[in-house]
């Protein structure tokens, strides 16, 4: 009996016998494409081993779990069944020809892959779900038939099985081939997509390109180099050359990260006659399989290798009209990136964005009857739809001529504290309501609460605080108004050549990011006072201090005793500031979630680097009230009146309005944890992979769930609960395919920058830029324009930062490239000599913190994060608002900065 078959010789048909990845790698060879050269290990082959093995009537018997069997049930069955392919052994036929066809690979020794092929009926959970292993670098026949035991051995793991039982798919009817492939050995891999994800334009594709091996790429836990190119000719649309420090290569067992040498960081993976050889091999999958693909690809010795295919199925529509307008989901309005949408400087996380449209409606709405005193708002009036995933305020052109019609009305109860408008009503309603609410929800642990607990949790959580923000919004207008107020008197009727600006007057007072950057410095100083604490915070790495801060267990080489001390001490620091938000999207974690990137200000601070910040804010203090009576004394008593009134004003607010956002996530560390909780619960009855799918699934997909009993705790669950029938008007719950698929829309999204106003028009752009806080999206040449929001010129290496994630990358000295920075950012203007926004404006955070700080800022350029490349030498000038990137000294590599 034959029980390999070579890839080249497996039709469309085969899918039964050979499985879905082994058919789609087949189609490649037939259409003429470069595949690694391999054979498939058919399911008859896995049907023999079970019944030579007599294993088939002990998995039918194990297997066989009901619908009310417990997580560690499962678990318990795959361990058995695990042991019995370990115990059995190969059938000498099907070890004999497959030792024959790995010795046709290219001798005894040659190293190959050995990943699973699933069959049609267990397609959707095995393949997709990622529920069978990959087993990567296996050398010589007798390690290969461990491995392709191994693999078969996986078809039962405690997630499989469970998803299987859910699905009513008996454990008689699974079986699985397995696809040998010789490895490549890559020294530049990446992904491949034959249509544009981020505007869903068909005439253009994208590719990802990284030095190395090309799991990492897919994994996203590497840099890459970004290109568009043109479908049709080939030719190079744009390019982002990244500065690409690490990759990821081959180790004895498995794969391991090293560091890329230094002349290759910035040298780019692919020249344009490379990349234009890949898209046509993508041109020509897309055309063989008749849909945009997904491909996997491998480069070596100068040669492409293609190493998996699928379809894209996720792809936004491309615009009607022109292809640089994004598509609008509603015609008849107008939509602004602005206020809220600040702090959501990338595409938003599925369940995030079907969550909170319909919260900040609720909001404004109710603000807005409020404040004029009756409903002015009509159903649909105003949203926060997505944009090719990006959020957007959305108002109906008729609502927005209404509403401001009505803007006198609101600015008086805005003025007079009415509504639960202005300071009176953040502070004595809004935010108390918005602790009354969170109080409420924390009586109780996550894990105790049903599945329509946590989800009603999750809800009430996130209007409380879509509500606190609204009254946010009603302390900045009152904080920019007094502070626009205050200059425009100084610079008339007080300021000197030779003055200082009006800000000088607002340094110095205390604030929550302010609070909580002391309280590092003073964590950093507590922590110096003992050797042993002072060098294990230093010389461990950052996530494995974060990972003993979570479990307790000391880092090597700690008393145990002062590790503990030593954690409550951080731990109350996270009770009182670990809520502050990066990106206001819940599935971004917070610093109570992950406190790595506090403890790399620490670290920072036990250096001996940057500047004591009490003694600064003393130091700013004292120049503030000395200018302040250098000032009034010039004036006579009715200027000097007007003086005080209007510095006092701004005094009072400009604090206020730090404070009062830097609270809006402080419902967020609980609301992640009941989405942790539900997406635990979703693991365990096999509908996704990690507890963090949760934040990629749709919301009425949750609620599904939900109400299939299927984040149930499993002794509640009822009988039934887990059968996969489908009720009346539900949508059944995603599996992980549909997870997979958003997260590669999201990181094609991630790479545009989204225009501030749409439609895209001369009259939006006359009647509402002043307005925005980012500049134009279409500046071309090396200098980019901003807006001046603290003074000084600075040139320095960039270091552009996506997130929390990349602040262990900031050197002191570097200039702080961002979309945004929000109050959780402050810790990184410690280190930075300048900072260069997307998103902002004079009175935003980052305006605020940079004049603390000293140093310059420009703001609002709408293109920095796409325009500068971490490493490049720029020149920031907060005086003229540019940012001038500076081209390489002479004798540098090309796209080498001279001091890099």
């Amino acid at each position: 009996m034959t029980y390999v078959n070579g890839l080249a010789d497996v039709g469309r048909d085969d899918v039964a016998l050979a499985g879905g990845k082994a058919v789609g790698l087949g189609g490649l060879i037939q259409a003429g494409l470069p595949v690694p050269p391999g054979f498939v290990l058919t399911t008859t082959a896995y049907s023999k081993f079970v019944t030579e093995n007599n294993l088939e009537s002990a998995i039918q018997e194990l297997a066989r779990l009901s619908l009310q069997a417990s997580p560690q049930d499962y678990a318990d069955a795959s361990e058995r069944i695990s042991g019995l392919f370990r115990s059995a052994s190969m059938p000498a036929g099907i070890a004999a020809e497959l030792a024959d066809a790995y010795g046709r690979l290219g001798g005894g020794d040659t190293a190959v892959a050995v990943r699973s092929s699933a069959t049609a009926e267990d397609l959707a959970s095995a393949s997709f779900a990622g529920q069978q292993e990959t087993y990567l670098n296996i050398r010589g026949a007798n390690a290969l038939a461990t491995a392709v035991i191994d693999c078969w051995a996986s078809l039962w793991t405690a997630r499989a099985m469970n998803y299987r039982v859910r699905e009513g798919v008996g454990p008689e009817e699974v079986r699985l081939a397995v696809v040998i492939q010789q490895m490549v050995e890559a020294d530049a891999a990446g992904v491949m997509f034959t249509a544009n994800p981020t505007n869903g334009r068909r005439d253009q594709t994208v590719i990802s390109a990284a030095w190395g091996l090309g799991e990492s790429v897919v994994s996203g836990t590497v840099t890459t180099d970004d290109l568009v190119l043109d479908a049709g000719s080939g030719s190079v649309v744009s390019r982002q050359t990244a500065d690409k420090d690490v990759m990821t290569v081959y180790a004895e067992n498995g794969t391991r990260e090293q560091p890329v040498a230094a002349a290759r960081r910035r040298t780019p993976v692919l020249d344009d006659r490379a990349a234009a050889e890949l898209a046509g091999y993508g041109q020509r999958i897309a055309e063989h399989f008749g849909a945009p693909q997904d491909i996997e690809w491998a480069r070596a010795g100068g040669q492409f290798f293609l190493l998996q295919s699928r379809p894209i199925t996720a792809l936004p529509e491309p615009a009607a009209d022109t292809p640089e307008t994004w598509p609008l989901p509603y015609p008849k309005g107008l939509y602004f990136r602005a206020s809220i949408v600040e702090q959501l400087p990338d595409p938003l996380s599925p369940l995030f964005a079907d969550m909170i449209d319909g919260s900040v409606a609720r909001s404004l709405t109710t603000l807005m009857t409020a404040a004029v005193g009756k409903n002015v708002m009509r159903d649909g009036d105003i949203g926060l739809p997505t944009i090719n995933g990006y959020a957007y305020y959305y108002y109906r052109n008729s609502a927005m001529w209404r509403m401001m019609g009505m803007s006198l009305t609101a600015m008086r109860s805005l003025a007079r504290g009415r509504a639960h408008m202005g300071v009176a009503g953040w502070s004595e309603y809004s935010h108390p309501r918005y602790e009354r609410v969170i109080k409420d929800w924390q009586a109780k642990p996550p894990a105790e609460l049903s599945g329509e607990e946590l989800l009603a949790g999750v809800q009430a959580l996130l209007d409380a605080g879509t509500v606190y923000y609204t009254a946010v919004q009603s302390i900045i207008p009152l904080a920019a108004t007094s502070e626009i107020s205050f200059r425009a008197f100084y610079n008339k009727l007080v300021r000197r050549e030779g003055d200082p600006p009006a800000q000088t007057f607002l340094l110095g007072y205390d604030s929550e990011p302010i609070r909580a950057e002391k309280s590092l410095y003073d964590l950093a100083g507590w922590a110096r006072s003992d050797p042993g604490l002072t060098a294990a915070l230093l010389e461990r790495p950052t996530a494995e201090l974060a990972g003993s801060q979570r479990t307790g267990s000391p880092p090597a080489g700690v008393d145990n005793v002062l590790w503990q001390e030593w954690r409550f001490t951080f731990r109350e620091h996270l009770a009182l500031y670990g809520h502050a938000v990066y990106n206001l999207d819940f599935a971004s974690p917070v610093a109570a979630d992950d406190p790595s990137a506090l403890l790399e200000t620490v670290k920072f601070y036990l250096r001996g680097q940057g500047t004591d910040p009490h003694e600064r804010q003393r130091l700013l203090t004292e120049r503030r009230e000395s200018l302040t009576s250098e000032m009034a004394g010039r004036l006579g008593p009715r200027r000097r009146a007007v003086f005080f009134r209007l510095l006092r004003w701004a005094q009072d607010l400009a604090p206020l309005r730090e404070d009062a956002l830097a609270d809006v996530g402080l419902a967020w560390p609980l609301l992640r944890r009941m989405l942790l909780e539900l997406g635990q619960r979703l693991v365990s009855s096999g509908v996704v992979a990690a507890p963090h799918d949760v934040f990629w699934l749709r919301f009425p997909e949750l609620r599904s769930a939900v109400e299939f009993g299927l984040t149930a705790p499993a002794e509640q669950a009822a009988p039934g609960a887990r059968a996969g029938v489908v009720i009346a008007g539900a949508e059944r719950p995603v599996r992980a395919a549909a997870v997979e698929e958003r997260r590669m829309l999201w990181r094609g999204q991630a790479k545009a920058a989204a225009p501030q106003m749409l439609p895209e028009s001369r009259w939006m752009e006359r009647a509402f830029g002043s307005m925005m806080p980012a500049g134009s999206q279409h500046q071309a040449g090396d200098v980019i324009k901003g807006v001046g929001a603290s003074a000084g010129r600075v040139s320095a290496p960039a270091r552009v930062l996506a997130g929390p994630q990349d602040f262990g990358r900031m050197k002191p000295g570097d200039v702080l490239v961002a979309r945004i920075t929000t109050p959780a950012w402050t810790s990184l203007f410690a280190m930075a000599s300048a900072v260069v926004t997307d998103v902002g404006g004079p009175l935003s955070h980052s305006s605020i913190v940079a004049r603390e700080y000293g140093i310059p800022a420009v703001l609002g350029t709408g293109v920095a994060t796409q325009r500068i490349a971490t490493g490049q030498q720029i020149l920031v000038d907060g005086d003229a608002g540019t940012v001038t990137v500076e081209r390489p000294a002479a004798g540098a590599p090309p796209g080498v900065d001279a001091a890099g």
